[in-house]
C-alpha cells in the first residue's frame, strides 16, 4: 500500500512542513507505506497529473490552501480517471471549515482532514494496513460521506517530530518552524481565531531543534507561530538563546505583535546582530473603529513606539503589513492608515487585500458589512459598504507603485527628498499610480533600470527646476545596489580628467586603501575597480546627509566611495564613505 502525501507550493523555493510532519510523525511504523510529492502553482497540472501516476499511490492526500485550491481542484476533476481506484483524501486550512460542501462537490474524494491532522493520518495508515479501509467512522477528526466524525484532541506539540533530519530535501528552500499553534486573538478575518487552545513546544526541545538549524548554517528559518510573542517568558527564552547561539548567518523570521514588547525585550533585541532577526509586524489599520470591528486589541501608541525604538538600533528589518477592504474603512481611511504606518519607516510596507475565508467571524458578517468578494481563491473583497470597486481597483495600483519604488529599497534617498513635494507620502503613490496608468507602465512593464529614468520624469513633473539634484539622488541610490556598467544618461560623465585622476590615485595609494578599504588590501587597482566603485557628487546625498539641505544645494565635488564587498544586513546596500573633496564632511 503507498500512500502518496502531495503539496502544490507557491513556489519552488517553499516547503510544505504539513506534509512533511504527518510524514514524520508515523515514520516509525508506516515508513514503507508514504512518500511525499511537492509541485509547485506554476507547474501544468498535466505534468503534476503524469507524476502523481507514475508513482501509482493507492491513496493520495492533498494539502488545500488558497493559493493552490484552482490547482488542486484541477487535479481532483482528473485523477479519479487515470487512477480509479486510488482513494483520495483532503486536509488543511481550505477545506477544514466547509468540507461537508467539498465532498459534495467532488465526489471521488474519500474523506477530509479536519483541523491538525498528525493523529488522524495515523489512525487512517492503520486502517489501511489491517485492511479496513471501508469504514473510518472511528477515527475521530475526519469528515467523510457519512458526516463528521468524533472531534479530535489538540495535539501535544511535544509529541511531534522535528522532521528537518535529511537538510538535502530542503536545499535552497524557506524552512518552517513551530514553536507553538494557536492564537490569543481573535482576529475577525483570521483562521487562527478558531483555534481556541494556545499551546507550545518545551522550551528545552526548541533550543535542541534550533541548534540543529544553527549547526547546518541555513540562511532562513520562518517561525510560523501566529503571534510569536504572546507569552513574554517564551520569546525572551528563544530570543535570549539566539543572542547566546548566533552563527553570524542564520535568520529568524517572527511574525509579532509589536504592542506587546517590553521594555526588557527591547533591550534584548538592541544587542541582536544586523540581520539576525525579522519582524513581520500586522498594523492592519489606523481606524480605531475598524480596529474594533475585526476585535483586534490593538495600542497604536505603543506599536509606534517600540517600531522606532527597533529602527534606531538598524539591526532587525521590520516588515508592516495593512489590509484594505475591512469594515469602516474607507478610502480617505486607508490614506490615513497608510500614512501612519508610512511614517514608522518600515523596511517593507505590505498593502494586503481581505480575503474572506471560510469558517472566519468576518465570512459570516459580509452581510452586515456590505463585503462583497471573488467566488474563486483567494476570496479577495471586491467591494465594501464604504469601498467602492474603483477604489480596490486604484489601491491595487498604489500597491504596485509601493511595492516597485519602496520595497525594493532601490530609491531610498530620492523618495525621501521627493515625498517633501506631496501632501503625503500616500498622495505620492497616488501620483506614481496615475503616472504609469497615463504612460501605460501598468501593460508594459519597464525594466529595473529604466524605473530610474522614469522617476526622474515624475520627480521633474511634480518638483521641477530641480532635475539636477533628483538626477544626484538617483545616481547614489542606483549605485548603492550594484557598481552598474552602463550608465544611464541622467548620470554625470565620469570623462573628465579631474575624475579620472583622483580614481587613479585613490587605487594606486596603499595609504588610502588601507584606511578606505581594510578588508581588501591584498587586491591590486584592476580587482579593486571591479569590487567598489568611486562617484562625483555636487550635493549631500549620502546617507549621513540625508534630509540636512532643505533644497539639497550645491557643496563642491564630493568624491564617495561605494564598496560592494560590505554590504549592510538589512538594506543590501553598499558601505559608502567620502573619499576626497568637500573637507567639512570628509
Amino acid at each position: 500500500m503507498k500512500f502518496l502525501l502531495t503539496a502544490i507550493n507557491a513556489k519552488y523555493i517553499h516547503s510544505n512542513p504539513a506534509v512533511y510532519s504527518l510524514y514524520a510523525y508515523s515514520e516509525a511504523d508506516y515508513a514503507q507505506m508514504m512518500e511525499i510529492a511537492e509541485f509547485t502553482i506554476n507547474q501544468r497540472t498535466e505534468d503534476i497529473l503524469a507524476q502523481i501516476y507514475r508513482r501509482k499511490p493507492d491513496a493520495i492526500g492533498l494539502s488545500c490552501y488558497i493559493w493552490n485550491w484552482n490547482a488542486v481542484t484541477e487535479l481532483l476533476a482528473e485523477l479519479p480517471k487515470v487512477l480509479p481506484k486510488a482513494d483520495i483524501w483532503l486536509g488543511g486550512p481550505q477545506v477544514s471549515y466547509n468540507a461537508p460542501q467539498i465532498l459534495e462537490e467532488f465526489p471521488a474524494v474519500k474523506g477530509i482532514m479536519i483541523g491538525e491532522g498528525e493523529i488522524t493520518f495515523r489512525e487512517i495508515l492503520e486502517k489501511y494496513r489491517m485492511q479496513d479501509a471501508q469504514d473510518f467512522s472511528s477515527v475521530a477528526g475526519l469528515c467523510i460521506r457519512s458526516g463528521y466524525t468524533a472531534q479530535r484532541d489538540m495535539t501535544d506539540l511535544d509529541a511531534v517530530p522535528f522532521f528537518y533530519r535529511n537538510m538535502e530535501v530542503f536545499r535552497n528552500r524557506i524552512l518552517y518552524y513551530e514553536s507553538s499553534r494557536g492564537c490569543p486573538y481573535r482576529c475577525s478575518y483570521c483562521l487562527s481565531s478558531v483555534d481556541k487552545k494556545l499551546r507550545f513546544r518545551s522550551i528545552d526541545l526548541v533550543k535542541a531543534e534550533l541548534d540543529f538549524f544553527l549547526e547546518k548554517k541555513v540562511p532562513q528559518v520562518k517561525f510560523v507561530d501566529r503571534t510569536f510573542n504572546c507569552v513574554h517568558e517564551h520569546a525572551m527564552a528563544i530570543w535570549q538563546y539566539l543572542s547566546e547561539h548566533d552563527n553570524g548567518i542564520t535568520n529568524f523570521h517572527f511574525e509579532i505583535s509589536a504592542d506587546l514588547i517590553t521594555e526588557e525585550e527591547l533591550a534584548l533585541l538592541k544587542t541582536l546582530r544586523p540581520g539576525q532577526v525579522q519582524f513581520e509586524i500586522g498594523v492592519q489599520s489606523a481606524n480605531q473603529k475598524t480596529l474594533e470591528a475585526i476585535r483586534r486589541k490593538t495600542d497604536l501608541g505603543k506599536l509606534e513606539y517600540v517600531v522606532s525604538e527597533i529602527r534606531k538600533s538598524r539591526n532587525i528589518h521590520q516588515h508592516l503589513d495593512l489590509i484594505a477592504g475591512l469594515p469602516y474603512e474607507d478610502y480617505q481611511s486607508f490614506a490615513d492608515s497608510f500614512n501612519r504606518v508610512y511614517a514608522m519607516q518600515p523596511d517593507q510596507l505590505q498593502l494586503g487585500f481581505l480575503k474572506v475565508l471560510s469558517g472566519t467571524p468576518i465570512a459570516r458578517q459580509t452581510e452586515e458589512f456590505g463585503i462583497f468578494y471573488t467566488e474563486r481563491p483567494p476570496y479577495e473583497v471586491l467591494y465594501t459598504r464604504w469601498l467602492s470597486y474603483g477604489d480596490v481597483i486604484r489601491l491595487k495600483r498604489i500597491e504596485e507603485m509601493v511595492e516597485v519604488y519602496y520595497n525594493s529599497n532601490q530609491f531610498v534617498h530620492t523618495l525621501a527628498r521627493l515625498v517633501r513635494a506631496f501632501d503625503s507620502p500616500f498622495a505620492m503613490f497616488e501620483a506614481l499610480a496615475d503616472e504609469h496608468e497615463k504612460k501605460g507602465y501598468f501593460l508594459n512593464s519597464p525594466s529595473r533600470a529604466y524605473r530610474y529614468e522614469i522617476l526622474l520624469e515624475f520627480s521633474e513633473a511634480y518638483d521641477s527646476g530641480k532635475r539636477q539634484m533628483y538626477a544626484e539622488l538617483l545616481t547614489y541610490d542606483l549605485f548603492l545596489r550594484e557598481n552598474m556598467k552602463t550608465r544611464p544618461d541622467f548620470c554625470r560623465s565620469l570623462a573628465g580628467e579631474d575624475y579620472r585622476a583622483f580614481r587613479h590615485g585613490f587605487y594606486h595609494s596603499k595609504e588610502q586603501v588601507e584606511k578606505y578599504l581594510p578588508g581588501l588590501r591584498e587586491y591590486d587597482a584592476r580587482a579593486l575597480l571591479g569590487m567598489t566603485h568611486i562617484e562625483v557628487f555636487s550635493r549631500p546625498v549620502w546617507e549621513q546627509c540625508r534630509g540636512g539641505e532643505e533644497d539639497g544645494q550645491e557643496c563642491g565635488e564630493v568624491y564617495v566611495l561605494f564598496d560592494y564587498s560590505r554590504k549592510d544586513p538589512l538594506t543590501k546596500d553598499a558601505y559608502t564613505v567620502c573619499v576626497g573633496g568637500y573637507s567639512s564632511i570628509v
